[in-house]
């Protein structure tokens, strides 16, 4: 039981420090150079109308609001996060956190992009990895470095762990 709240604790820990580092990218990316980021209201109201069965629209900026879409929004960035993190030691398996390495971390950033390519994208109106975006190339090289950033992040976040075990 001890090694699994230590995994469970890892991976939550991993999680959230790799999603604030990639938070933190976002709003350098904001504020340097005017590079809006996604707006995490979109998130919870694709989840909010997924309650309700719908999986896709051709808008979510047009679709119906749904009550707390900002929190849950935010919510499931995070928990979205912890899960990847969760999945990256499943299959590198706890001992990674005692000596990471970066290209584990970051090949799982790089994967992690299936989920907006061909769920998130989608599920908002923009397409398969956003080809129905005005500037296409320029929403998938965006999402490619945030999620580059995030796998970073998961290395850090796991280099934390090893430096100060939970």
């Amino acid at each position: 039981m001890a090694i699994w709240s230590e995994w469970a604790l890892s991976a939550i820990a991993i999680g959230v420090i790799a999603t604030v580092v990639m938070d933190v990218w976002a709003i350098f990316l904001k504020f340097a150079f005017s590079i809006p980021s996604l707006n995490y209201a979109f998130v919870g109201r694709w989840f909010g109308h997924l309650a309700a069965g719908r999986f896709s629209h051709p808008s979510i900026a047009k679709a119906a609001p749904v009550a707390g879409e900002g929190a849950i929004g935010w919510v499931a960035h995070y928990m979205i996060s912890i899960a990847f993190a969760a999945g990256l030691l499943l299959v590198v398996g706890p001992e990674w956190v005692e000596a990471p390495t970066v290209w584990p971390a970051l090949l799982t950033g790089w994967i992690t992009l299936l989920a907006p390519f061909f769920i998130l994208q989608p599920g908002f109106g923009f397409g398969i990895a956003a080809s129905k975006t005005p500037r296409p190339n320029v929403a998938r090289w965006r999402s490619f470095m945030a999620h580059t950033v995030f796998g970073l992040g998961l290395f850090v976040g796991a280099w934390v762990v090893a430096a100060a075990p939970l």
